[in-house]
């Protein structure tokens, strides 16, 4: 049995991953999800100062006592899961990147959003420390397979976010630890994911060394709410 650590991406805590850890739970794993500080039952510790070094202590507390951890990663949790695999391989069997992957060095989440959504998400936060949820209305493309009932409990838990963790990155070592990796592609069909690591591309051409592997889970974003039961299953 396995030691599974989740991190839920932008907005989400520990909550998100409920009925995954249900299923992995009812396998005979044990199950860790983390709520990171500044979200959802920890919003009160929202601060300026929070961002994606906070992110990666929380990480490491929530593995605390684990050996051989199975460390999931959903979005833009992607960047302080990835510091956490480079830094610490030797706590980990495998790092899986739910519908997101390894950002470049010194990319942050930010930056990996088109000029119109970075000048959006600035103009949102103002002067302020945290980036409010979307609104979860759309029913395609990334919101795909949200029910109504799940839209409205996503916006009624869903919490703003940090805005250090939306802007910050982290530097990558130059020899990345062959640690196993697989993407569970949501969004992106993996047959356009090889193209773009075949093409040279900067963000995608590292997901080419061989510890990588692809499968695919078509849906939105959400994985967790809309197939929960099958992304427990590819987990």
């Amino acid at each position: 049995m396995a030691n599974y650590v989740l991190v839920p991406g932008f907005w989400l805590g520990a909550w998100a991953w409920d009925e995954v850890a249900r299923e992995l739970r009812a396998a005979g794993h044990q199950v860790r999800a983390v709520t990171l500080t500044g979200l959802a039952e920890r919003a009160g510790e929202l601060s300026p100062e929070v961002g994606v070094e906070t992110h990666v202590a929380d990480i490491l507390a929530a593995m605390d006592g684990l050996e051989e951890v199975v460390l999931v990663g959903h979005s833009g949790a992607s960047v302080p899961v990835t510091a956490v695999a480079d830094r610490h391989p030797e706590r980990l069997s495998r790092v899986v990147y739910v519908d997101t992957a390894p950002l470049p060095s010194g990319v942050a989440v930010i930056d990996f959003n088109d000029e119109d959504t970075q000048k959006t998400w600035r103009d949102q936060v103002g002067d302020g420390h945290a980036l409010d949820a979307p609104s979860f209305e759309e029913e395609d493309g990334m919101f795909a397979g949200l029910t109504p009932e799940q839209r409205a409990r996503i916006r009624a838990k869903a919490t703003p976010h940090p805005w250090g963790a939306a802007t910050e990155s982290v530097e990558r070592p130059s020899r990345i630890p062959a640690t196993p990796k697989t993407m569970i592609a949501s969004t992106m069909p993996v047959a356009l994911i090889r193209e773009l690591i075949a093409s040279g591309n900067p963000a995608f051409a590292p997901l080419g060394a061989p510890e990588w592997t692809f499968v695919e889970l078509p849906t939105g974003h959400w994985p967790m709410f809309s197939r929960p039961a099958e992304l427990a299953a590819l987990l």
